[in-house]
């Protein structure tokens, strides 16, 4: 049975024609982005639930590729209105705000409550080896770019370092995919993925693939407004554009696939909890960062992977705690707390840091 907060989130599509009417009259544009970022929640919960649809009726191989290009598809929308709206550092704020928020907020969540129902609780520590060693790779991919471009002086040659790095991450992630599926095969077993802990619709293909349609459409308008909005929230509120791309944005791309891990943890499924945190991290490090480098050339504000270093030291420390809670192949409600006081931490540094995008 669903939670009660998933089953909630439908009722805030009120939201998106609240958002294209509070828009269009010129209200006060914090509340066009408080309205446009509750509709993204439930659009984004049901563009999951669709793909799962269509995962599910094409077979484990195209199954799990949908699911590798669609994981984060909310995420990958509102970080191309950002480009093409000029804001290139929050995408990198939003990116570095995504992986953080899997690792620490997300897993710490679920470890948390996951503990407090069940006591101490397993998983398959295989498949979380293999995402731990990723995770790393990924981070050593995004840190090679940024620390050579101090040294780079060149800004086409850090472009291309960029380029070549994110091309890399590609084939890596395809490769990853591959070997998952080719994997779980072997072993007789279909993909993990979100479908155990979502609804089950009995939508056709083709219902299922137009209600991926929709969502995206709605998605991509509400991101519009959003993107267009943070510069007025910032503002308004005090807060750096910074901090709304490395906390808010993140959270607000991700909120229904948050409760879907927490509440795959508090039925006792730490391996599903697990495989969503940790590969929707991966999704975005190597899949969502990657391919929007190589749009942002099409969309004309060519996105470099030069993160600050302080987002690399974050990375760093979250990639860290979560493989050493992670790697014993066992977690408990204590664990999950070290997790979330690692991301609050974090969360207060960025608000007070002065950095002005």
């Amino acid at each position: 049975m669903m939670l009660p907060q998933i089953r909630g989130l439908q009722s805030l599509l009120l939201f998106l024609p609240i958002a294209l009417l509070l828009h269009l009259i010129g209200i006060d544009e914090i509340f066009v982005f408080a309205a446009s970022a509750l509709a993204i929640i439930p659009l984004a919960k049901i563009l999951g639930e669709a793909t799962e649809v269509v995962a599910e009726k094409t077979g484990p191989r195209i199954g799990g590729l949908l699911n590798a290009t669609f994981g984060n598809a909310a995420e990958l929308i509102i970080t191309l209105a950002a480009i093409r709206a000029g804001q290139v550092q929050l995408v990198l704020a939003s990116i570095t705000g995504s992986i953080l928020g899997n690792l620490l907020l997300v897993l710490g969540f679920a470890m948390f409550f996951g503990g407090i129902k069940n006591g101490r609780q397993l998983f398959d520590r295989r498949q979380v080896d293999t995402d731990a060693t990723m995770t790393v790779l990924a981070l050593i991919a995004m840190s090679v770019p940024s620390l050579f471009s101090l040294y780079i002086p060149d800004a086409g040659l850090v472009e291309g370092l960029s380029l070549t790095s994110a091309g890399t991450m590609l084939i890596l992630y395809m490769l990853f995919v591959v070997y998952t599926l080719r994997c779980c095969t072997s072993e007789g077993c279909a993909p993990v993925t979100a479908r155990e802990a979502l609804p089950v619709h009995a939508w056709s293909t083709r219902k299922a693939s137009s209600i991926m349609g929709l969502s995206m459409i709605g998605i991509a308008l509400m991101s519009e407004l959003l993107v267009s909005s943070v510069e007025a929230v910032t503002a308004t509120l005090g807060l750096t554009p910074f901090f709304v791309g490395i906390i808010i944005v993140p959270i607000i791309g991700n909120v229904a696939e948050h409760l879907v891990a927490v509440q795959a943890a508090r039925q006792n499924k730490m391996d599903l909890s697990l495989s969503i945190s940790l590969g929707s991290s991966l999704q975005i490090a190597l899949f969502v960062m990657p391919v929007l480098v190589f749009v942002s050339l099409l969309l004309g504000s060519p996105l470099t992977l030069e993160f600050n270093l302080l987002e690399l030291i974050a990375l760093t420390a979250a990639s860290m705690i979560s493989a050493l809670v992670s790697l014993d192949g066992e977690s408990n409600w204590l664990e999950g707390a070290m997790l979330l006081a690692v991301y609050g931490i974090l969360a207060m540094a960025f608000f007070f840091l002065p950095i002005k995008l």
